[in-house]
């Protein structure tokens, strides 16, 4: 069975229609997203619309909470607080029901999970960054693979004896004893790379694999701006931050 694994595309239609074109090479099973369709961009229901009817397994992000009005904006800053009210007003009623009703984490199968932020606390929608936030989650995950997002940064963290990390690009999970993944982030990178990112997982192979794929960057880019949301959301996915 091979998966492709989605995170944080937050509106960006240019970003994941390049990721499914370069998926369509890969003969791929199922689709699964952990999480943050919405938020940030200039294309929210062409993106939920998209995900809603190619994945298998979703679970929800901070921001489709948001937008849902499940999830108070407290924490927000400005930028983001503006696109959640703005996507708000871009989505039918189904649609805001529809992510409202995402669930903190779902099964892919019997090996593997996924979660938006941590999984050692879901609703906190806590950022997974370092070795001990990674230690919490190793705690209660009782299945050997977990994906998250929220970050926007790809790392997977494992333990192998020991608790370690890397940022390598291919997994071999038969290595393994339990692994938590971040693909990185479809629709807003962050890790100074421009370019939209995805993981596909072989079960057959017990591997996972991190990609990254050019867009339509300037096209995204301008969409925000014309939309009238903050600048500073397009400017940053020219430079990945």
């Amino acid at each position: 069975m091979r998966y492709a694994i989605l995170a944080d595309i937050h509106s960006n239609l240019e970003a994941l229609e390049a990721v499914l074109t370069s998926l369509e090479r890969e003969r791929i099973d199922h689709y699964v997203c952990v999480g943050d369709v919405v938020g940030y961009g200039a294309d929210p229901k062409p993106c939920l619309d998209r995900v809603r009817d190619l994945c298998d397994v979703i679970v929800a992000g901070n921001h489709d909470w948001a937008v849902a009005g499940t999830l108070s904006l407290e924490f927000f800053n400005d930028y983001a607080k503006a696109a959640v009210y703005w996507t708000r007003e871009q989505l039918e009623d189904d649609d805001i029901a529809w992510l409202r009703d995402l669930p903190l984490t779902a099964d892919v199968d019997r090996h593997t999970l996924l979660v938006h932020s941590t999984l050692h606390d879901p609703p906190a929608f806590d950022y997974l960054l370092t070795s001990y936030d990674a230690h919490l989650s190793m705690r209660v995950l009782k299945k050997s693979l977990c994906f998250v997002g929220h970050s926007h940064i790809p790392i997977t963290f494992m333990e192998r004896g020991g608790l370690g990390f890397t940022f390598a690009d291919s997994i071999d999970l038969s290595k393994i004893e339990k692994a938590i993944i971040n693909p990185g982030s479809v629709g807003q990178p962050r890790d100074e790379n421009p370019e939209a990112a995805y993981a596909i997982y072989d079960t057959v192979k017990r591997r996972v694999t991190l990609h990254r794929v050019s867009y339509d960057i300037d096209t995204a880019a301008a969409k925000i701006s014309d939309a009238g949301l903050p600048q500073p959301l397009a400017d940053r996915l020219r430079v990945g931050k």
